[in-house]
């Protein structure tokens, strides 16, 4: 018989924030200290901050929701601060126990200045340079090699057993899903129910086809604007002017002043190659970013009216910084990617006719030549086989976790049940009815007598057609 060992907890009163400021949450906190080297127990200590956002009945079930956020680099109680609405309804009768996994939010950071899309447009001497820097500023307080799923994946389980739950539920989005499948393959027995949401299957590497899917999800709204009749009737092929508008820009950039959306502060603009890939594969992310995207490809190429996006970047860009702990994401891709890129056998060509082109996938590379690798287990990319009840939530034009992969995770779970949204993109946590479906999953356990028609319906967000919104 399973036993969980509750341990004394010092639970205090504290507010969850969205890096954003968008959200407060209420919850009560505590900081539980763990060995940063298992291997050195002896050695630094590093706080994991967790949280507790507890059942609103007083007849809770016993196994709480454990929330694993994605990136690699956000954390648990930032996500969550977010999209606490999408959980009222689980938590009404379970608590929500969100874990900052190490290296992100309140659990030793590993914050770098430079991100991810740093990689699209950054001077290589100059990235390398930020590289070191951040590796140098972490050295004092962190060994970046611990800092893994291998080892987030043991922190979760003590985390688990210090609470006292014998059982627990996992919710993961994203690089989140990988988190959730290697403890499902390790303490699987833990396990009452797990949620993917955007499923990264264990076997995946992620990177070498980042910029291909992005490339296939942005021909998809592309494609839907086309046959919609109103978006057509404004616009034409959008095709047509995203083709326009990347060899307009692969010849010079253009200028745009405009007035910053956030803070209506004047600001001047080059636009580039690489703030158009960002917004591209940015607003492939979400229905409503997508929604406004063929009206701004059009105003930029028929118009010379660049501001719509780059006020798309700007706001998208600003909404990114501070959720990511770009550190932890190093520590992440450059042990348990990076090293698998040679073996993908990517056509360059193919890679290089994206609107990301290689330009990441090199990045990348470069970047895990610098980051030292870290710990990580011999099976974390063997396929999971699992009988844990489990639901898989995709998006049709999800940019970097599409369908596929959460088809090739459920192939090894005996008891799942994949659903796929029609037209929405990554992570459909926020959508409409799937905080219906998620709840009473997580109630029945039941993946096979789900009642899925709700979502079935859900249709994204119309086109805007001008900036004032879509046709009536």
């Amino acid at each position: 018989m399973l036993i969980a060992l509750a341990l004394a907890v010092a639970w205090a009163p504290c507010q969850l924030t969205h890096p954003a400021g968008v959200a407060t949450v209420a919850a009560e906190c505590a900081t539980l200290t763990v060995p940063e080297n298992a291997g050195e127990p002896a050695g630094r200590q590093i706080g994991l901050f967790v949280a507790r956002v507890p059942a609103v009945s007083a007849r809770k079930a016993p196994d709480p929701l454990f929330i694993l956020a994605g990136g690699p680099g956000a954390a648990a109680s930032e996500f969550y601060a977010g999209v606490a609405p999408a959980f009222a309804r689980v938590n009404r009768n379970r608590d929500i126990v969100l874990v900052d996994q190490r290296g992100t939010g309140r659990s030793n950071a590993l914050r770098c200045d430079f991100d991810d899309e740093a990689l699209l447009g950054a001077d290589d001497t100059e990235f390398l340079l930020q590289t070191r820097r951040c590796l140098e500023e972490h050295a004092a307080h962190a060994d970046v090699r611990q800092y893994t799923t291998s080892v987030a994946v043991r922190d979760l389980e003590f985390v688990r057993n210090t609470l006292g739950y014998e059982h627990i539920n996992l919710y993961g989005v994203s690089y989140g899903t990988r988190v959730a499948q290697h403890y499902l393959r390790h303490y699987g027995a833990r396990v009452r129910t797990a949620t993917l949401d955007g499923v990264v299957p264990a076997e995946r590497i992620l990177g070498p086809d980042i910029a291909i899917d992005a490339e296939a999800a942005l021909a998809q709204v592309l494609a839907r604007c086309a046959g919609d009749e109103s978006c057509r009737a404004a616009f034409g092929d959008p095709v047509v002017h995203y083709r326009a508008l990347r060899s307009r820009l692969d010849e010079r950039p253009a200028g745009v002043l405009l007035a910053a959306p956030r803070t209506g502060e004047r600001v001047a603009l080059e636009f580039t190659p690489a703030h158009l890939a960002t917004v591209l594969r940015l607003s492939t992310y979400g229905a409503e970013q997508a929604a406004l995207l063929p009206l701004a490809l059009h105003e930029a190429h028929m118009h010379g009216n660049f501001v719509p996006l780059a006020s798309q970047f700007l706001l998208m860009t600003d909404s990114l910084s501070g959720q990511m702990a770009y550190g932890m994401h190093h520590s992440i891709v450059c042990t348990e990617d990076a090293p698998w890129f040679p073996e993908a056998h990517v056509d360059r060509e193919v890679l290089a006719s994206t609107f990301i082109g290689t330009r990441q996938l090199d990045g990348l590379a470069a970047l895990c030549e610098v980051w030292p690798r870290g710990v990580i287990d011999d099976d974390l990319h063997a396929p999971l086989a699992s009988d844990v009840p489990t639901l898989l939530l995709s998006g049709s034009a999800d940019p970097v976790t599409p369908p596929a992969g959460a088809a090739q995770a459920a192939a090894g779970l005996a008891h799942s049940r994949h659903v796929v949204i029609e037209g929405l993109g990554h992570g459909q946590i926020g959508a409409p009815c799937v905080d219906r479906l998620i709840a009473a999953f997580v109630a029945s356990g039941k993946p096979a007598e789900l009642d899925t028609a709700c979502v079935e319906r859900l249709r994204p967000m119309p086109f805007f057609t001008t900036l004032a919104g879509p046709s009536p």
